[in-house]
């Protein structure tokens, strides 16, 4: 006739093993043995294809001034005909972003250097400055503060892409750019590239530089 095993027997056997248990995870921790791995941990793997070089721009230019810039949005979204906590969205974000102005040289001729006959002064007839397109810094960027109703958040999930900030992005970097036509950046960007020449030539021996932007003489 078989043994039926006691139930106190059964029980010291589990207390041991969870005993035991504890014992490693404990050593572990410690760093007296390997550390355990966590089977649900999660794991990334990278098997994006080499970057391409697809194009190489010669540059004709003098970048003379740079901008940082920060915007803070406040965006609320409204459907008419659904409370705030069922369809909607308050997004509080920062956005960090900088702006270069620069001199463009490439279509510069012949015609837009002048010497005086005794060679003691030179024009420089420049076209004015320009903006690059404002960059956004994503690194940088960052949602303050985000509420969502219950179907906003019901369909980010299932889009796939729940953190998915693209159109908050494209409107700061907008308005970085706004604010950079905006603000002194071109004038310093002039200025610069005025002294920069002054510089240049004045040790070549010229005695007066004369710089103009776009028919604006700067001496």
């Amino acid at each position: 006739m078989a043994r039926i095993p006691r139930v106190g027997s059964l029980a010291g056997i589990v207390g041991a093993v969870a005993a035991a248990g504890v014992f490693i995870v404990v050593l572990s921790a410690v760093h007296l043995l390997p550390q355990l791995r966590n089977p649900f941990a999660e794991t990334t793997t990278d098997r994006s294809q080499p970057v391409i070089l697809k194009s190489i721009t010669q540059l004709s230019r003098y970048e003379a001034a740079s901008g940082s810039f920060e915007v803070v949005l406040d965006l609320t979204r409204r459907t008419s005909l659904l409370p705030s906590f069922l369809a909607g969205s308050e997004t509080l974000f920062v956005g960090q972003g900088t702006d270069i102005a620069f001199i463009d040289f490439s279509q510069l001729k012949s015609q837009a250097i002048t010497v005086n006959p005794n060679r003691t002064a030179v024009t420089v007839a420049l076209p004015k400055a320009q903006l690059e397109p404002a960059v956004l810094d994503v690194a940088q960027s960052y949602v303050y503060a985000q509420q969502q109703g219950l179907f906003n958040r019901i369909g980010n999930f299932f889009s796939g892409n729940p953190n998915s900030q693209q159109q908050v992005y494209i409107l700061a970097q907008q308005k970085i750019q706004t604010a950079a036509r905006q603000s002194p950046l071109l004038t310093e960007a002039q200025k610069n590239a005025q002294g920069m020449l002054d510089g240049m030539l004045t040790s070549l021996g010229f005695q007066h530089v004369t710089v103009t932007f776009g028919g604006a003489a700067a001496s």
